[in-house]
């Protein structure tokens, strides 16, 4: 992974912090977006004070259409030759019957997990197909795979980013560029507090006598995908804890 340069959105906590550290311990170079630049500066500082390499900040919405496709052309011409784009932002938000939803919420979710994802994804690998290399990773998860009561525009919204996967890995298999889609289980970051629009409490519920999984977990399996020879795709990944067995079985100790 040496110089090479990775593209991360969400990067200022959680999953896409972890990816961050990972890839910087192998000396990549990182492009690292999120909307809240002053923890996105904080998470670099600490990360370049670690391993010294090379990174790029940007406050990003992926929800602005024309504010991503800015960033990605007024790159400094060396790092346009991105290597890997992990598709990080996103997450949930809300928990109830689909015929109490916030609509707001659906509106957010679909923006951040699709809309951003496809922004991202549309102007950086023409950019790949280029270079002849590349390599996009997304982050979904188990509740692309099957649905699960009160979640379903967040479990819609990733079947959509597994079927999108899909698609990509399609539309460029005439291309060096390889596609894999991670689908985490539950893993313990702030993903149920911002589920839960602020409810600490609430959040710490959802991890209640588990060992969940954490965001270096993911981190180390991002890594291992985007590691492997160049002839070997890794299409899909499910992962889970050991005492998670689907999105609502779980055996709680």
């Amino acid at each position: 992974m040496r110089n090479k340069i990775i593209f991360i959105s969400g990067a200022n906590s959680g999953i896409g912090k972890a990816c961050a550290e990972k890839f910087a311990e192998s000396g990549a170079k990182l492009i690292l977006c999120s909307r809240d630049i002053n923890k996105l500066i904080k998470v670099a500082d600490g990360i370049n004070k670690k391993h010294k390499t090379e990174i790029l900040t940007y406050k990003l919405d992926v929800r602005d259409r024309e504010k991503v496709s800015t960033v990605i052309s007024e790159l400094p011409k060396k790092w346009q030759k991105i290597d890997i784009l992990i598709n990080n932002a996103g997450g949930a938000l809300g928990l109830e019957k689909f015929q109490d939803g916030n609509i707001d919420d659906w509106d957010e979710m679909i923006d951040s997990n699709v809309k951003g994802l496809l922004y991202l994804s549309r102007n950086i690998l023409p950019l790949m197909i280029k270079n002849g290399k590349g390599h996009v990773i997304n982050i979904g998860s188990i509740a692309g795979v099957a649905a699960y009561p009160n979640g379903a525009v967040y479990c819609g919204v990733k079947a959509a980013v597994r079927l999108i996967s899909d698609g990509i890995r399609l539309d460029t298999v005439d291309t060096p560029v390889r596609v894999t889609n991670i689908q985490p289980g539950l893993v313990e970051t702030n993903f149920s507090v911002v589920r839960f629009h602020g409810d600490k409490e609430r959040a710490k519920k959802v991890y209640q006598n588990i060992k969940a999984l954490t965001a270096e977990d993911i981190a180390d399996l991002v890594f291992y995908s985007a590691s492997v020879p160049a002839h070997v795709q890794i299409c899909e990944v499910t992962v889970t804890p050991a005492a998670q067995a689907s999105a609502t079985v779980v055996h709680r100790k």
